[in-house]
């Protein structure tokens, strides 16, 4: 029987986050009713004789720009073609989606590059995964809590850092993963924010964007703090040597890494000011 690509169901989607942690992938605790609720028609399933096979994420963000994510495929049906007519139909079904002139991205294994560049994207850099346990240090500022602060002015913060404004995502993101998220304000002005988040294994920081090293660094130590002695991971631009810097300094060793590519042209973002990316699976 030919398999079904079709719109994936709310249930199915739980079913792809467990095939997800069972690959290791480390889903937060409340990933997938946010990821869900960002983008309901951003989801696609891969079906075989009524049984629920594949999937993977288009979503947009208003049309303005497209993100790859949560492609997965049932292990004992690999290597068959059935991902590639998937991850293809994807990349089209989301095409349809956009603007003409948005551009799709997307964080994917390294292994899986050669695949992903045969398929029209342009690889750019690396995103890797550090791993530590939280601190008992507390930040050397003041660290507010982010939930506090005018929800415009941080989505518009966020917004300098992502190829589009996101707030169907970032409201929820700062409110209900079940973690803290912290901001940095100077003379009326948002200097840097970051979320941290409860994930099956450990917390995730992400995202972590600051105008500076010393900010990123009191707001790692603000959200590292709120977990002392567990499991903390952080996904860093390699291409942003301070974001590198501060892995090292907080002896942070490397875990895992996808590689960041795009279709269309590559979005300008001041990535020195990127020390954790929000998520792999939304961008």
């Amino acid at each position: 029987m030919h398999p079904i690509i079709r719109q994936m169901r709310r249930e199915e989607f739980d079913t792809l986050v467990e095939w997800a942690a069972g690959e290791g992938w480390n889903p937060g605790l409340a990933d997938a009713d946010i990821f869900w609720e960002t983008d309901r028609d951003g989801f696609i399933a891969l079906e075989q004789a009524g049984e629920l096979i594949g999937g993977g994420s288009i979503v947009s963000y208003d049309g303005q720009y497209g993100f790859m994510g949560f492609f997965i495929l049932r292990p004992d049906l690999r290597g068959q073609g059935l991902g590639a007519t998937l991850w293809h139909e994807r990349v089209r079904l989301l095409s349809e989606r956009l603007d003409a002139s948005a551009s799709i991205g997307m964080d994917g294994v390294f292994d899986m590059q050669p695949f992903y560049e045969r398929g029209g994207f342009q690889f750019v850099a690396r995103d890797i995964r550090f791993e530590s346990t939280g601190t008992t240090t507390e930040p050397s500022v003041e660290v507010l809590d982010a939930t506090t602060l005018p929800i415009d002015d941080l989505v518009e913060f966020d917004a300098r850092y992502f190829p589009t404004r996101r707030p169907q995502f970032i409201v929820p993101w700062i409110q209900k993963t079940g973690g803290a998220a912290k901001a940095i304000v100077e003379a009326d002005r948002i200097r840097g924010y970051g979320v941290i988040r409860p994930c099956r294994s450990g917390h995730k920081i992400g995202p972590l964007f600051a105008e500076s090293p010393e900010i990123a660094r009191n707001l790692f130590l603000a959200l590292s703090s709120t977990v002392p002695g567990e499991l903390v991971y952080l996904d860093v631009p390699e291409d942003n040597p301070l974001a590198m810097r501060l892995a090292s300094e907080h002896n942070m060793t490397e875990v895992f890494g996808c590689a960041r590519l795009f279709r269309g042209p590559v979005p300008e973002i001041p990535i020195g000011d990127v020390y954790g990316v929000t998520t792999f699976e939304l961008g």
